[in-house]
């Protein structure tokens, strides 16, 4: 293959790639859904309406804000975006739940677009410089879970894809212990009243004794 067409047919993988990431909804890339890695958001993103999109390689990503998520039209889509450091981030307002308004929560970027706004189209713009995690809510409707986030950068802390089903297959681990544990004590208690009747009655239960008595 010619190293041309090799790049081709890399370039190819890594869009689909990122095409299978950007259908992964929020609350699941908390814990990983899909495969590969995924940012790490801390929680963040928890039971919030919205998928995650890792958009490196673009120079310019757009997020809607007001789409549909969170009971109404509360949510940031996507919610999660992960871009390379110099990314323009464009949140275009879609016009619908009322007035909406970008606040950092915490990381390296200070993103404020000010009062809420309730027009439709790109009413805010913030060009990534810095690597890091930057989380952000809309500040009339935090209470209602409209959360974002975006990663910066190769350095930035990760988490396997899949986790979220990783950690419910492992609670298996204990479980099962606990039902040894009751089988255990169970078959103890067992041959206690085996050994009591035995003790008692001077023979096995199992003789098919009916209690009637002696001739």
């Amino acid at each position: 293959m010619k190293r041309r067409d090799f790049l081709r047919a890399a370039g190819g993988s890594a869009a689909a790639a990122t095409a299978a990431t950007a259908a992964q909804p929020a609350a699941a890339a908390e814990g990983g859904g899909g495969g590969g890695q995924v940012p790490d958001w801390g929680g963040w993103l928890s039971g919030v309406d919205g998928s995650v999109v890792d958009a490196r390689g673009q120079s310019e990503v757009t997020v809607q804000v007001g789409a549909q998520g969170n009971g109404g039209a509360f949510a940031f889509e996507p919610a999660g975006v992960w871009v390379d450091t110099g990314t323009t981030v464009k949140w275009n307002w879609t016009g619908q739940g009322g007035g909406h308004n970008v606040v950092a929560d915490s990381g390296p970027a200070a993103l404020d677009s000010g009062s809420p706004v309730s027009q439709s189209g790109v009413q805010y713009e913030y060009t990534f410089e810095e690597g890091g995690i930057t989380t952000y809510y809309c500040d009339p409707h935090l209470n209602l879970g409209m959360k974002g986030a975006v990663a910066v950068g190769e350095d930035v802390p990760t988490t396997a894809a899949g986790g979220g089903q990783k950690e419910l297959h492992d609670l298996g681990v204990p479980i099962q212990a606990h039902w040894v544990g009751l089988a255990t004590i169970l078959g103890i208690i067992g041959v206690i009243n085996y050994t009591f009747y035995v003790l008692k009655y001077g023979e096995s239960p199992n003789t098919g004794n009916t209690g009637g008595g002696e001739d």
